[in-house]
């Protein structure tokens, strides 16, 4: 397996939830971490304090993915800032409720906008240095690319596509990156759900709980070390895809 010791990664979407807890597994692999956050510093402050106190390094980086520019810019910063880039790991997603009958222009650009258009940006802007350094890139998907679901049709539609850039971008950059994915379940449910709702939830899970940010970060940095996989989704969530 690789040592990611010494090695960098840029984690986005990383000052809360699933993001913060792949930053936090990457700093306990020694590894230096960019914490790219838009609008949550606070988070992303306690998550880089959390990895520098176990003995890592953080470096904070703020940027609006929801634009090209955006996209682009922090791309460009995490290379200069780390001083080139090992890991990739777009976790920054647009999750977004609507009815079918309300979806609209707006749902479809910030939908594809933030989880497929800017970790492909990322991508390309970080191409040269994963290529030099062997690299990798682990994209986050989710369970609905195998068992989609109601009242998210946009958000499901653009996680359906970054399977399918991350199989076709494993090629692409084959034999000098390696790209998968992560498809997390049920895990963190969103704040404002009911003990009602996450019990619903539950009862679809073959394991019977609901997973935790960490369940996705071991999958990530699993991932991060396998020198002999790529172009592979894996899943973490429990068995819910069997039901």
């Amino acid at each position: 397996m690789i040592n990611l010791s010494g090695k960098t990664a840029l984690v986005t979407g990383a000052g809360t939830r699933v993001g913060a807890a792949i930053a936090e597994s990457l700093g306990g692999q020694g590894m230096r971490v960019g914490i790219a956050f838009h609008r949550s510093r606070e988070g992303a402050e306690r998550v880089g304090a959390r990895i520098e106190a176990a003995g890592g390094s953080a470096v904070l980086l703020q940027g609006d993915l929801s634009t090209l520019d955006g996209a682009r810019a922090l791309g460009d910063a995490a290379v200069t800032q780390l001083g080139g880039l090992d890991l990739l790991v777009p976790s920054a997603a647009n999750f977004e409720a609507v009815d079918l009958e309300a979806i609209d222009d707006g749902h479809w650009d910030r939908a594809l906008g933030l989880n497929l258009r800017a970790p492909f940006e990322l991508v390309q802007r970080a191409r040269e240095s994963l290529i030099a350094r062997k690299g990798a890139v682990v994209f986050i998907t989710g369970y609905s690319t195998r068992a989609p679901y109601r009242g998210y049709l946009p958000y499901i539609v653009s996680k359906g596509a970054v399977r399918q850039m991350m199989r076709a971008l494993s090629l692409e950059l084959a034999p000098h990156v390696r790209v998968n994915a992560v498809a997390p379940g049920t895990v963190i449910p969103p704040e404002d759900y009911s003990e009602e709702q996450i019990a619903r939830l539950v009862e679809r899970v073959p394991l019977g709980c609901v997973g935790s940010g960490e369940d996705v970060a071991e999958a990530v940095v699993y991932l991060a070390r396998a020198p002999y996989v790529t172009g592979q989704e894996l899943f973490v969530d429990g068995g819910r895809t069997l039901v």
